[in-house]
Order: structure tokens, then sequence, then C-alpha cells
């Protein structure tokens, strides 16, 4: 494969001297790590310029070691998912990986059979047109994902194919038991042979994919026992094994259906049309064709047709699809409202901020179908081993024939038909597909539930997380802070002192300004234009008001490093009394403080105590927040650590000393903890629902504030494992106790597929179970 140029934004952290520090410590180890040949950053059009050998390195390799210096990639790279229009061969969505990775311009393919989808990370329009037309030239072409649900015949042409093969095979059975013409004693064999046709040829269509791919697999190995059975006289027998084959093969695919409806139904939340106000009329159009702007009308029992806000009117929302809350939310002016919620009373307008391919469902769609084109670690080794395992059978089966005839003397008859039995029950059909049925399930579960898992590798590490570090802010409490006090310490008065930092807090994105501004608001204070602003990420904010210099924030910005005087004690007692406390200095001189408090989120306690239930043994807080203040929230808690007063970098550094005593999953709002989030082996972002960021750079997205949500994150994380753990235990067991008895004592060939296909029908069924989680 050749060498590859990669170019992707760069967001460095602030301020300028530290992010060109990490810049230049970025260079360097991208530069001598195995496979990038050059990488070179220019600063002023922000881009990161690479060349690479994708043999050793990926992107996200790359993203991973940017991360880790709190540097974000906001990569030129897209990424589309596309259903495989019908494909469920395994052999063809490998063959399609190999071929869409030669496109220039794509860096990346994950092709899922079970899930039929297909995953493409891309560069250019140029590219993704490539692989649109490449799909076609291989005669697959790309289907809407998820898929639409297909029509009866459709959903049970499997089932219509095993019938039809039971039906050839009994016929088949009858003329060669009862010779109904006498004259004609072959007259079995035609009938036969449509059995094979109708239940073999998805088998043989595989199996010939594979050997085109110089790849030995499990319909090859079936395929060949029931020729085997044809070539001894055994017709009925062969028959026997592709019925079985195909009856199994059919409810695997009704089973799995299960899976890919639940995941599918989403797509019936959005609704094809909305009803926009134009003027004093109202007109229904298709949903592609509202804009942010518009006014949509949204009357009783209709749902939501875009994301918007509530302009008019109010009502109660069951948004339990997007969020997974269980309870109707009430929304009047000012509320968002997300496409797919339905309207359970009032009449209400919104005025349309996002386009319908934008909106929070198309994105939660997007990303579910992203996850199930991502084969989960132990699916990938499963995977690799199943050529070298279906070579090592061949192999045996040859040496039972050698020895058996040449050896032992025995009748080749005998010794043939064994070896033919011998490659049904050791062909590892069940351990294949233990692993994808339960991924699977999992994500469809999580997803009706507002949980998002990015793929079943997450869904992997999440079950072995011993240790969940929380951001304060917005996570374990409410995120929308109130002002308690405000105390004046110079000639100002409370009014003044808070009119002052409210017009200096006006640019300010940070929660703790949002709460100053709302309480001038409240007091009817005019506020004026604050100038030369200027934000300390973590720290606090400058800028000139009214003439004078003003720095608000906390006392690293204000106070420790200026070496100025002790606090008041009146400051001092705010804090001690666990209340954030904003110094306000005005031309250097200190003349006063606000303090401010954010509430715990009510169920927090018994959403900890849930995650202790169920096994996480340690509990940490991070915070950018006193000490005071985080450890007399954490003390409430039950939080085993506190971590505070850090700055965004500390919270990397932090998580990193938690890796070296466990697995640690940071929960935050994944935007201001995105580098935390990176470091962490899950990140899991809360409260997503809208943030378009947080979708993007979580592992796992809990849509809604719940913390509850994340007891079952886990909970669904570690299931699976147990369930995975336990169909691959069965698996091998059935199929190491089939082998022996084939070898030691022998069976027949119909009763070894029995056994084979029964164990196969068992583990996914145990893999369905998840779907029930709740």
């Amino acid at each position: 494969m050749p060498d590859r140029a990669y170019e992707t934004a760069i967001t460095l952290p602030a301020p300028e001297e530290d992010g060109r520090e990490c810049a230049d410590l970025l260079l360097d180890t991208l530069n001598t790590h195995a496979g990038v040949h050059s990488a070179q950053i220019d600063f002023e059009r922000g881009i990161l310029s690479l060349q690479y050998d994708p043999k050793q390195i990926d992107t996200r390799v790359m993203d991973g070691i940017a991360a880790d210096l709190g540097i974000r990639l906001g990569a030129r790279m897209h990424h589309c998912t596309m259903g495989l229009a019908g494909v469920d061969c395994r052999h063809c969505a490998a063959r399609l990986e190999e071929e869409l990775l030669h496109i220039p311009g794509v860096h990346k393919v994950t092709a899922n059979a079970p899930a039929r989808v297909v995953g493409v990370h891309y560069e250019t329009a140029e590219a993704l047109s490539a692989v649109e037309k490449r799909i076609s030239e291989l005669g697959y072409g790309p289907a809407p994902t998820p898929e639409p649900r297909p029509g009866f015949w459709a959903r049970n042409m499997g089932l219509v194919w095993a019938g039809l093969t039971l039906i050839f095979l009994l016929a088949g059975w009858a003329v060669e038991r009862w010779q109904p013409i006498p004259s004609l004693p072959w007259l079995h064999i035609p009938l036969f042979l449509l059995a094979y046709v109708a239940g073999g040829h998805d088998g043989a269509r595989e199996a010939w994919q594979g050997l085109r791919r110089r790849v030995l697999d499990i319909d090859f190995l079936m395929i060949a026992s029931a020729i085997g059975a044809a070539l001894i006289g055994e017709w009925a027998e062969g028959a026997t094994l592709l019925f079985l084959f195909s009856l199994s093969g059919a409810l695997e695919e009704y089973a799995m259906d299960r899976t890919r409806n639940a995941i599918a139904a989403l797509t019936a939340l959005r609704p094809k049309e909305a009803m926009v106000r134009r003027g004093q009329t109202e007109v229904r159009v298709p949903v592609e064709m509202v804009r942010p702007g518009d006014i949509v009308v949204v009357r009783p029992g209709e749902q939501v047709p875009v994301d918007g806000v509530v302009v008019l009117g109010e009502s109660s929302m069951n948004q339990a699809a997007i969020t997974g809350e269980s309870l109707p939310v009430n929304k009047q002016p000012g509320d968002d409202v997300f496409a797919g919620a339905l309207n359970q009373e009032g009449s209400i307008d919104v005025q349309v901020t996002k386009e319908a391919k934008d909106s929070t469902l198309a994105k939660v769609i997007e990303l579910v179908a992203e996850a199930q084109s991502e084969r989960a670690p132990t699916q990938r080794l499963i995977d690799r081993l199943a050529h070298p395992y279906a070579v090592g059978v061949v192999v045996t089966v040859a040496l039972v024939i050698l020895v058996g005839v040449a050896v032992m003397q025995r009748p080749f008859m005998d010794v043939f038909y064994r070896a033919m039995t011998l490659l049904v029950v050791a062909s590892p059909c069940a351990l294949v597909i233990s692993t994808p049925a339960s991924i699977l399930s999992a994500i469809a579960a999580g997803a009706r539930h507002g949980v998002l898992f990015k793929g079943g590798v997450h869904l992997e590490t999440a079950a072995q997380v011993d240790t969940i570090a929380f951001d304060k802010t917005g996570t374990l409490t409410t995120g929308r802070p109130e002002v308690m006090g405000i105390l004046p310490l110079d000639q100002l008065g409370e009014t003044e002192l808070l009119r002052l930092a409210a017009s200096a807090e006006r640019r300010s994105e940070h929660p703790i300004a949002h709460a100053i501004v709302r309480a001038a608001q409240a007091r009817g204070l005019d506020l004026v234009e604050p100038e030369q602003f200027q934000s300390t990420t973590g720290k606090g904010i400058r800028a000139v008001v009214d003439g004078y210099n003003l720095s608000i924030g906390n006392p690293r910005l204000n106070h420790a490093q200026e070496g100025r005087a002790p606090l008041p004690e009146a400051v001092a007692a705010l804090q001690a009394a666990g209340q954030t406390t904003v110094l306000i200095h005005r031309d250097d001189t200190l003349v006063g403080a606000i303090a401010v408090a954010d509430q715990v989120r009510a169920h927090a306690a018994d959403a900890l105590q849930a995650l202790r239930r169920i096994g996480i043994e340690r509990m940490v807080m991070l915070t950018g927040d006193h000490t005071q203040v985080a450890e007399a929230i954490a003390a409430g808690l039950d939080i085993d650590e506190v971590f505070a007063e850090l700055l965004p970098a500390d919270k990397v550094q932090a998580v990193r000393e938690l890796q070296t005593r466990g697995k640690v999953a940071m929960v935050g709002d994944g935007v201001n903890d995105a580098p935390a989030l990176a470091t962490a082996g899950v990140g899991i972002a809360m409260g997503a629902a809208g943030a378009d960021v947080a979708l993007e750079t979580a592992d796992i997205v809990l849509m809604s504030d719940d913390l509850s949500k994340l007891s079952l994150a886990l909970t669904l994380a570690r299931r699976s494992r147990r369930i995975i753990a336990q169909n691959m235990a069965f698996a091998l067991a059935v199929m190491a106790i089939l082998i022996v008895v084939t070898l030691v004592i022998g069976i027949p060939l119909p009763l070894g597929v029995v056994g084979h296909e029964g164990s196969t029908l068992i583990v996914v069924l145990n893999g369905l179970r998840l779907l029930r989680t709740s």
C-alpha cells in the first residue's frame, strides 16, 4: 500500500506560547513515530500536514497522540456510513474493505456483514464519489442506513429456501425408498440435487468468494461435507446437512433482524413533512426543504420534524427516543426541542435551528450506524483466526482419512463418512457469531435508552472500567450556577460591583459568567460592552469597562500568581461554606467578590451508589473549582478522591495518574473536557442531546443529563462481556465434545449438523437477551 498524505485542521491549547510548545512536542512525537515520514504545521492556516505509511500508523493513532498533548485535530476527514445493500457475506465485506482502501483519499474502511453496513473515512468529495463508483462496480450498491424494513417475502426468503430444501429432501427420500418407477432407479438423485441447490446456493456463493480470496471458512467446510456425502452415495444425509444449515442460517438472520429493526426504528421517528408558517398561512412541506429560521407549527400528537427552539406556546414532550427520559418534559418559549420528540399537549411554534440532515436524531442514527460498522476486538481476533482454523480442519480431515485407510485398514466409505462428519462438527459457526450477536444487541439496547456506544471496542473497554473520574460542573452538578451573594470590599456598592462584573463577563461562555450576567439582568442593570476582552482558560477574564482595567476570576488569576495580600476573611468564609468565589480587581485593587453556587443533581447520590453496586471501586472528582467547594460537594456524594483547582491540561495529567491504578472512564460534557475524555480509556459525554461536539468527541454518549444512564451503560457493557464469554465457552465446549465423539465413537452426519447448528442458534438467542436490558 503506497504512502499517504494527510491534512487536518489543528486546534492548539491557549495561551499561544503554551500552544506553540505543545505543537513542537507533537511534531517531535510524530516525526519519531514508526510509519510517519514527515510532519509539519502551518500555524497561519492552522493545518497539520503528514506523510505516512498506513500499514504502520493510522489517523486514529495520530488523533490519540494529539489528544494526549491537549491538542485537538479537527480533521478535514469526513465519514459516511452506507448500507451494504443486501450483502451479508463476510468475504464480500472483506473484499470491499480491500478494494476501497486502494482509493486515494480513503483512510479507513470498516465493513460489518452481520450489521450490513460499511463505514468509510475519506478526505474529499472526489474520494467519496470514487468509493460509490467502486461499490457499484462490485455489484453491491449503497443503500440507505439503516435499511428500510423489507417486505414479508424479502424478510423470510431464507425460510422459503429452507422450506424448498425440505420439500425436495423428503421427495428424494420417498422416491429412493419406495422406487415408484422401477425402471428409473436414479430418479431420487435429481430431487436431492434440487435440495442441494436450494439449501446450499448461499453457502456455495460465500465459499467461492472465500476461495477467490484464498481463504477457507465455515461455508467451505459445510459445502465440502455435503459434496463428500454425495460422492459416497449418501445423498439424503448431504441434503439433510444443507437443509439444517439453511434453516439455521434463516433463523439466525431472523434473530439478527430483531437487533437491526430495533435500530432501524429510530428512522421511523423522523417525520417526512413539516407544517411551516409562511406569513399568515401554514404550508406542509418536506422536512428537507425546512431551513434554519423557519417557524414550524407542531400540534398535539405530532412529532417535532426538526431541531429548534420554542417561540410560542407551551406543551410537554416525550423525547424518550432521543434522550431516554421516561417522563415527558415540559417545554416553554426558549426551550430546545429535538426532531422525533412527540408533542403531547399544546400547540407550539418552533423556530428551526438546524436542517433535517443535521438534527440530533439524524446524528444519533448516523452514530449508531457507524458503531455497527466497527468490529469489536474479540470479533476481529476471531475473524483473523477463522482462516487458519479452517485450514487446520481440512488438514485434520485429510489425516483422518489417510490414517484410517492406510494405517488402520478400515473401509474407505466408513472413514470418509466419519471425516465428512468431522468437517461439519469442527466448523466454528457458533464461535464466529457469538460476538457480533451480543455487540449489536447491546448497541441497539443502549440506543433505545439514550445511550450511544461508538462501537464494539468501546463496549468491551467499558466493561473493564473500575475507576470513574467525574467533571464536577454540569456532570455532578446542574451546570447552572446562581449568584448567592455579593461582597463589596472597597467604596463600591453591591449594585455597581455587579454591574461592572456583568459587563466584563458578557462575552464569556463560562457558566459562572452566565450566572453573573443573569443576576444583573434580573436587577434591571444597564450593562455596557467590554473592551479588550481576554479570557484565560481555567482562570478568568480581563476586560476594560468604563475605562477601568478589570480582572475577574479565581485566585490564580487575581491573587496567588501576582503576590497580592491574603484573601479577606469574608472571602475565605464563603469558600469554606462551599461557595465558588469570583474575585474582582479594578486597576489592580481588589474591590469585591461574588459568591456563586451550583446545585448537585437531584439523584446524583443514588446514581453513584448504583455504580458502586455494579462493581465500580473508585470514584473521583476533577474540577477547576476551589478545593473547599469541591470537597464540600464530594462529601455529600461519597466521592473517594478530589482533584481541585485544575486547568484543562491538569485534568489530563490527573487522568493519566488514575490510569496507573486502574481502568479509567472520564465523564464530562464532551466540550470543555475533550482532552481528558480522549486521554481516559473510555470518554463518556453526558447531556449530549443537541451538542454536536459531544456527539463527536466521546466514546460513549449519554443523551440526557440523567446520571442513572451511566450505570445502565456500564451494566450493558458488563453484561455483553459476560454473554460473549458464555457464548464462546459454550461454543468451544460443544465443538470439542462433538469432535471427540466423532473421532472416538462416530455419530451420524445429521446428528452432527443438529449439534453444530443448535449451538449456533443458542449463542445468537443468548446474545439477544441484551435487547431486554432496562
